[in-house]
């Protein structure tokens, strides 16, 4: 449910992240700012927005005129001054940490009283966001999601030695009114929950192939006909618990031994950047699969499919 409290939000960086945090604020009923670095994509930006909204129409997830509602809370500048009143601001711009420091420099002296600055860095630590900040060093946060965020419902919350009492909390119901899932960490760790998790069972899913204990085809096999559709109801913690601490803390013993514990990319990943094989965007259409001739709207159903679920909105009337 939208919080009274919440008057305005801003949005700084569009692009993947940016866009979709538009759809999901002004789907919620909050009037939101949309800060772009260069005008000329501003008309961009909203045929994505548009696209987004259109999608979840399609599918039968919200009336035919819920775009041209949603819109009305939405606004796109190139002005900083816009958000001069923000309660909350979503900083989504590049991985870039000298572009992150100028951009809270300038917002100390648009919008002082901003309750939460949420940087969606995937990769820095609050620490590091915030430390030349003055004004707004208490309330430099991370509020790491998973693309797309309007779709994705988790969020990562982390806060820093400097963050204010309150402040995650504030940002965790914020995200909460938004019909997010958001966990606030007790401390920073590169990667966060949902990378390291990610990355750990890519690394070993790595090893299996160069290992030659099998082929990647084999890997995605196993994840989506196995364990992988179980996580989707129930937890890890609750489905190891259910079996038996006794039974589990054999399969511990007998296979954490032959895990992978490399600690940097291997072979069978920078063997293929050097070829030029990167992946479906790449030239040669080659990673892992070759990509040739693959329905790529047919797969981005598939990636979507999991996450309709979660389109159940508060809708805004008018």
């Amino acid at each position: 449910m939208k919080l009274d409290s919440v008057k305005h939000i801003g949005i700084i960086g569009l692009g993947m992240i940016g866009d979709s945090m538009a759809v999901l604020t002004t789907g919620h009923g909050y009037r939101t700012t949309c800060v772009a670095r260069r005008a000329e994509m501003i008309p961009e930006y909203k045929k994505t927005y548009d696209m987004y909204f259109k999608q979840m129409i399609d599918k039968g997830l919200m009336p035919e005129n819920q775009l041209s509602i949603c819109e009305k809370y939405l606004k796109y500048t190139t002005d900083y001054n816009e958000l001069h009143d923000c309660d909350v601001i979503f900083e989504c711009v590049t991985e870039n940490l000298e572009l992150k420091h100028e951009i809270y420099s300038r917002l100390e002296k648009i919008c002082p009283n901003v309750r939460v600055v949420c940087s969606v860095s995937s990769s820095f630590v609050p620490d590091v966001l915030a430390e030349k900040a003055d004004l707004f060093k208490d309330r430099i946060i991370v509020t790491h999601p998973f693309n797309p965020a309007h779709m994705v419902p988790f969020f990562e919350l982390c806060g820093g030695a400097s963050t204010g009492p309150g402040v995650l909390q504030f940002a965790k119901e914020v995200l909460e009114s938004l019909d997010r899932k958001p966990v606030i960490l007790k401390k920073p760790a590169p990667g966060f929950i949902g990378n390291r998790l990610q990355f750990a069972l890519w690394r070993e899913a790595l090893n299996l192939v160069e290992s030659g204990i099998c082929d990647p085809q084999d890997v995605d096999t196993c994840l989506n006909y196995s364990f992988c559709p179980r996580y989707t109801s129930i937890g890890i913690f609750e489905h190891f618990d259910n079996g038996d601490l006794r039974l589990n803390i054999t399969t511990c013993n007998t296979v954490f031994p032959t895990l992978s514990n490399i600690d940097k990319a291997p072979p069978a990943i920078t063997d293929r950047i050097a070829r030029g094989d990167t992946g479906a965007r790449a030239e040669s259409k080659k990673g892992f699969y070759d990509w040739n001739g693959v329905d790529m709207d047919a797969y981005r159903e598939r990636v979507n499919a999991p996450y309709w679920r979660f389109i159940n909105w508060d809708l805004p009337k008018e």
